[in-house]
């Protein structure tokens, strides 16, 4: 008899699709390939301010979950890195000048309702945005300061400087979720969450191309 595959595992295999798709989106793919402009850049920075405001006030409510305060460390904390990307990228008034798109508005509101409710629901958002950040987030990261002349002011959200190694780190984070207390029909919600999560994501880089062709089209 084998062993069953382990639920971290089965996790990322399940979401490989949408993660790429996530990623391929033309928005985003334009970015990584050099054809993005900084406008496009802060833009999406802006919409991280409004997801990562919502995923972190969950935090601090999930913080008295016996299962969800397990992953909860302020080594991820990303708001305070975000806002001084943005003072530096928009201004000291950059708080008046951005607003949340339509898909940002509905993540928001559905991290929001799974991060006062449901932990599982919360671990896979908070699974999908900072284990997303340590992997692919780091080449972005040094992508955008090549492109754009950015030393470490605009690119703050990607530089963990209390993870000294990424890799222990997410190793150490999918044994968290092997170990979580989950029967096999909750393992398939949170699966079905970080699915969520992932079309949340593409369908913001379509807000984010739809918003800049309206912008040009002006």
């Amino acid at each position: 008899m084998t062993d069953p595959i382990p639920f971290s595992t089965a996790l990322r295999e399940r979401s490989a699709g949408a993660h790429s798709g996530s990623e391929g989106a033309g928005f985003m793919s334009d970015l990584i390939k050099g054809d993005g402009t900084r406008e496009d850049y802060v833009a999406l920075v802006a919409q991280h301010w409004f997801i990562y405001a919502a995923l972190e006030a969950a935090a601090e409510r999930m913080k008295a979950d016996p299962v969800a305060s397990v992953f909860i460390t302020d080594r991820l904390t990303r708001l305070p890195a975000l806002e001084a990307d943005l003072e530096f990228l928009i201004g000291p008034d950059w708080r008046e000048r951005i607003t949340p798109l339509p898909t940002t508005q509905r993540y928001v509101e559905r991290i929001d309702q799974v991060g006062a409710t449901w932990s599982g629901g919360f671990i896979a958002h908070h699974y999908t945005r900072y284990l997303g950040d340590l992997s692919g987030g780091q080449f972005i990261g040094r992508l955008m300061a090549r492109q754009f002349g950015f030393d470490t002011n605009g690119i703050g959200f990607y530089l963990f400087a209390d993870i000294a190694d990424p890799k222990a780190f997410k190793e150490v984070y999918r044994e968290q979720l092997d170990a979580a207390p989950w029967d096999e029909a909750e393992k398939e919600r949170v699966i079905d969450e970080v699915l969520l999560a992932y079309r949340f994501n593409t369908e913001l880089f379509e807000d984010l191309a739809r918003a800049k062709a309206e912008a040009s089209a002006a």
